[in-house]
């Protein structure tokens, strides 16, 4: 019985799994997933480290102050040195952040952060 019932709950994820998108669109991700951009259409995973499946989220250039100390987070006030390790390169190019619980207050786990040139 135990045997069927997991059966069972994987089948039924794996049928989730391949509605998602035709039932919420592409443009949805799952969790650990970033949404896909232009730079990258696939889309790119979130590290484990970082995300619990709702840790983190793309959010606007705006929410992010970058000055000559670091990376200012307008929500909180704190400020993340550019080379303390929560800050990672963000590979579609937008800002993207990482708070403990998702909380919009919560103290930063990560910061993806856009390549600058030079």
């Amino acid at each position: 019985m135990r045997v069927r019932t997991i059966l069972a709950v994987g089948i039924l994820a794996a049928g989730y799994a391949a509605a998602w998108p035709m039932l919420f669109g592409s443009d949805v991700a799952f969790p650990h997933e970033a949404i896909p951009t232009a730079a990258m259409p696939q889309g790119w995973s979130y590290p484990f480290a970082c995300c619990s499946g709702y840790d983190c989220r793309e959010v606007p250039d705006a929410d992010i102050v970058e000055g000559a100390r670091g990376y200012e987070i307008r929500r909180t006030g704190e400020l993340i040195a550019m080379t303390d390790p929560k800050v990672r390169r963000s590979p579609d190019g937008k800002f993207h952040w990482c708070s403990v619980a998702g909380a919009s207050d919560g103290k930063t786990i990560c910061l993806f952060v856009p390549p600058r040139g030079f």
